[in-house]
């Protein structure tokens, strides 16, 4: 069994903290997600990200694996150690069964060759899976495909099912859906269990999120700070103008209505940030301006430091 860097297939440091993981595996998934990307091996990077993903993001599971790295090294070949008992601390991770059989053997979940457990008929249990959604999907009614994996309970085997869902309005980031009785069946008559999707916002190369609103940094030159200026930013929705008042202030937000994220009833608020800019290069021209504007104006940037 070859032994798995779970950090390196993040590309974070053994150190990274959880919102640094969780960073990194959202830029990833992003970048290898089956449903977008165009990347030759994207389905089973994605795969190795989301193993890699739900060992790391987990506090006691990452623990137990930091353990074992002391005795492992990516790419070689790996036996735990004779103390060591897969499954000691209970593992579930439903749709595991597409993890490694480095995963299964370390952790003792479903997944590579390791069999499921029966149970004494019961209601099915409960399966929760991810879905990864761009900015610009919370915006469309179309519904979308989600394949995962369900065991039988009865034959010990795993079987793929394929549902189309529709995003509903207003979901949030980290948000669980539920879809009642679409989870694992159970035996004999009892009720099968539940499918909980819970929502992964993928990062935006442009938008933060706050809620329902979207952070935009817009960068302005000093002289559209000072002088006001109409210029053209971006949204979710396409391209729009923005007027900058006269004397806006670096850091200065301004409130387009109406262009975050859907809400259950109505649409969030996009707010414009300014960030003044300044040009790298310089003219003689450019600098005789700055020049004469340094020699005519009273402007102290540092006067409240005086008082």
């Amino acid at each position: 069994m070859e032994f798995k860097d779970y950090y390196k297939v993040l590309g974070v440091d053994d150190s990274a903290d959880t919102k640094a993981i969780k960073t990194a595996y959202r830029r990833l998934a992003r970048k290898y997600h089956p449903d977008v990307s165009k990347e030759a091996d994207a389905e089973a990077k994605f795969k190795e990200l989301s193993e890699a993903y739900e060992v790391l993001s987990d506090k006691t599971k990452r623990a137990e694996y930091d353990q074992l790295k002391k005795y492992g090294q990516a790419g070689q070949s790996f036996t735990p150690p004779p103390d060591w008992n897969a499954g000691k601390h209970s593992f579930n991770a439903e749709g595991a069964e597409d993890f490694s059989d480095f995963f299964a053997n370390i952790f003792g979940g479903a997944g590579g060759h390791s069999q499921h457990r029966r149970r004494r008929a019961s209601r099915g249990r409960d399966i929760e899976v991810e879905m990864a959604l761009f900015l610009e999907d919370t915006l469309s009614d179309e519904p979308r495909t989600i394949e995962y994996s369900i065991p039988d309970p009865n034959t010990g085997q795993n079987k793929k099912k394929t549902l189309k869902i529709k995003i509903p309005k207003g979901v949030a980031d980290g948000e669980r859906i539920r879809l009642k009785g679409q989870g694992e069946p159970s035996i004999g008559d009892a009720a099968p269990g539940d499918l909980y999707i819970r929502i992964s916002f993928a990062p935006h190369p442009k938008f933060d999120v706050d809620g329902h609103n979207l952070i935009l940094i817009v960068p302005v030159a000093p002289w559209e700070a000072a002088l006001g200026a109409k210029i053209v930013i971006p949204t979710l929705e396409g391209k729009i103008s923005l007027n900058i008042p006269a004397k806006s202030q670096a850091g200065q937000k301004l409130r387009v209505k109406g262009k975050g994220l859907r809400k259950k009833s109505g649409q969030g608020d996009l707010f414009a940030t300014l960030k003044v800019q300044m040009p790298k290069d310089y003219s003689e021209q450019d600098l005789e301006l700055w020049q004469k504007l340094a020699k005519q104006s009273e402007f102290n940037p540092r006067a409240q430091w005086e008082k």
